[in-house]
């Protein structure tokens, strides 16, 4: 029989979060959490984001890495939400979105990889998938838009055409 130890070491061995389809479907469901649960599926997503730092190589170079990109996007998020362009309800960013973010950045450099390889494939990928992502947390409940789903969808395909190479410049810079 396995030890916690010698199984959690064979999940790190073979780097399981190194995979692209791991990565992906990890961060689908942290999406789904986040979104389709938000607040009340807070302890879900947490488990989701420590499972995912206890299987990584090296916890401490992961939080280094993850770090400046989900801080990057919650700051984007927080301004959209201060000058109206989403609205969250009683928060102007709330605690799954932050969640949301430190699983984005995690994925970016695994199961985004393709997008990020070329900076302007990152910058047409962000303009153009980005914002179906927030426009599908709209229709689920999660953030509401003022501005309308078109002035929106130009607004952040504008923030996104930009967003996207910075991250994963941001994200790769601090990769070991």
């Amino acid at each position: 029989m396995l030890s916690p130890d010698s199984l959690l070491h064979r999940l790190r061995a073979p780097a399981l979060t190194e995979r692209a389809w791991f990565n992906g479907l990890w961060f689908q469901s942290l999406w789904f959490a986040c979104v389709l649960g938000r607040d009340a599926w807070l302890p879900l997503a947490i488990a989701l984001l420590l499972t995912h730092l206890l299987l990584v190589r090296s916890t401490a170079s992961e939080i280094i890495a993850i770090a400046p990109v989900a801080a990057l996007g919650v700051c984007v998020d927080t301004a959209l939400s201060l000058i109206g362009v989403f609205d969250f309800g009683a928060s102007i960013t709330p605690a799954w979105l932050a969640l949301l973010w430190l699983g984005f950045a995690a994925a970016l450099p695994r199961a985004l990889e393709w997008f990020g390889t070329q900076p302007w494939r990152a910058a047409v990928t962000g303009a153009a998938a980005v914002p179906l992502n927030y426009l599908a947390g709209a229709r689920m409940g999660a953030v509401s838009l003022p501005y309308g789903e078109t002035v929106t969808w130009i607004i952040l395909a504008l923030v996104w055409i930009a967003l996207m190479p910075i991250c994963y410049r941001l994200g790769l810079s601090k990769r070991a």
